[in-house]
C-alpha cells in the first residue's frame, strides 16, 4: 500500500504529483499500486487552491503500509504542532518499509523525531527553518530528493514527481519509470544528487525579458557555438552593447554563463541518462570530455562522476 498522509491546508500538487505517478505505473506494465489517501478524521480535507479531497479515517486502514508519504503545504505548521498528527506519524512510519516527505512535509517527519541524526531536504525557501527548529536533522538545502536508510525527503512541489519515479525505478526498473516519466511529460528524470537551484532559471529571472528567451535557446540547443558575437546577432543588438547589458543583467560573462548553461545540461543527462561521457560532452555543446571535466569543476566545484546516476558508469 502507498498511503499519503493529508492534513489540512496540504498543497495540492504534493499529493497529486506523486499520486498521479503511482497510478501511470500500473499503466504502463509496473507494480500495480494500492494508493490509499487518508486523514485522522476521515472525509472532506480542504487543500491549497482550494481544493477538497476525499479520505478515509487513519483509524479504518486495513493492510500492510509499504510506502507512507507526508506532502507539504501551508498547513504543515498546524499538524507537526499537533500531537496527534505527530504521533500518528510516528505509528505509521514504525509499520512502513519506506517513509517519504515532499516539500515541508519534511517538518512533520522532523516532530516526529524520523528525522534526528539523518539528512535531510526540504524546499530551498525552508531549508534554514527546518536546520533552526530541529539542530538533530543534518538538513541540505540542495538535492532534489534524499535517501538516508529507509527515509526518503524531496524538495518542494515538482520534486515529489521525481522522488515517485526514484520509488518506481527501485521498484520496477529504470524502463518503467522512464514510460511513467513520459507520460507525465517530465522531459527528463532529475537525479535526486541534483541541485534544487537552476542557473538558467536564475540567469532567465535575472535577465527578465531582455535575455530570458536568449537563455533558453542556449539551453535548448548547447551544442551550438555560442559566440558572444553570435548572442548580440541572436538579441538584435550591436557586440559592445550586448555584452554591457548582458553582464548587468545576468551577472555572467556571456562566455561564463553559455559554460554554467552547459554544465546544467551536462548534469542532466548525467542524471537521467546512460550516455557515455563523451556523448554527453558532445551533447551539451563541450569540444572535449576533459573540457567538460574541467568545465564542472570551474562551475559546480566536483567531477561530472559525482551527478552521474548511481548504477551506470
Amino acid at each position: 500500500m502507498v498511503l499519503l498522509l493529508v492534513f489540512p491546508g496540504f498543497q495540492a500538487i504534493d499529493l497529486a504529483g506523486p499520486l498521479q505517478a503511482f497510478a501511470t505505473a500500473a499503466e504502463e506494465g509496473g507494480p500495480l499500486y494500492r494508493i490509499r489517501v487518508a486523514s485522522l478524521p476521515g472525509g472532506a480535507i480542504r487543500g491549497t487552491g482550494p481544493l477538497d479531497i476525499l479520505s478515509e479515517p487513519l483509524a479504518a486502514l486495513d493492510g500492510e503500509i509499504d510506502t507512507l508519504i507526508v506532502p507539504g503545504g501551508p498547513g504543515v505548521e498546524a499538524a507537526a504542532a499537533d500531537p496527534a498528527h505527530v504521533a500518528a506519524v510516528a505509528a505509521l512510519a514504525a509499520t512502513s518499509r519506506r517513509v517519504c516527505s515532499v516539500c515541508t512535509g519534511a517538518f512533520l517527519l522532523a516532530a516526529a523525531g524520523l528525522l534526528d541524526g539523518r539528512q535531510a531536504c526540504t524546499h530551498w525557501r525552508a531549508a534554514a527553518t527546518l536546520a533552526a527548529r530541529h539542530p538533530r536533522v543534518r538538513v541540505n538545502p540542495e538535492p532534489i530528493y534524499l535517501r538516508d536508510d529507509n527515509v526518503y525527503t524531496s524538495a518542494g512541489v515538482s520534486a515529489g514527481i521525481d522522488l515517485a519515479l526514484a520509488l518506481i525505478d527501485e521498484d520496477a526498473g529504470a524502463a518503467c519509470a522512464g514510460e511513467v516519466a513520459r507520460r507525465l511529460v517530465v522531459h527528463v528524470r532529475r537525479p535526486g544528487g541534483q541541485s534544487q537551484y537552476s542557473d538558467v532559471l536564475r540567469m532567465q529571472n535575472a535577465g527578465v525579458a531582455t535575455f530570458a528567451t536568449l537563455l533558453a535557446d542556449i539551453a535548448a540547443r548547447p551544442g551550438l557555438a555560442w559566440r558572444t558575437q553570435d548572442m548580440a546577432q541572436a538579441s538584435g543588438q550591436s557586440l559592445r552593447s550586448f555584452y554591457r547589458k548582458f553582464v548587468d543583467a545576468t551577472g555572467e560573462r556571456p562566455a561564463a554563463a553559455v559554460e554554467r548553461i552547459r554544465v546544467e545540461c551536462a548534469g542532466a543527462l548525467l542524471g537521467s541518462t546512460s550516455l557515455g561521457l563523451k556523448d554527453v560532452a558532445r551533447r551539451s555543446g563541450f569540444a572535449s570530455e576533459q573540457g567538460m571535466r574541467r568545465a564542472f569543476v570551474r562551475v559546480s566545484g566536483r567531477l561530472p562522476s559525482a551527478v552521474r546516476r548511481p548504477g551506470d558508469s
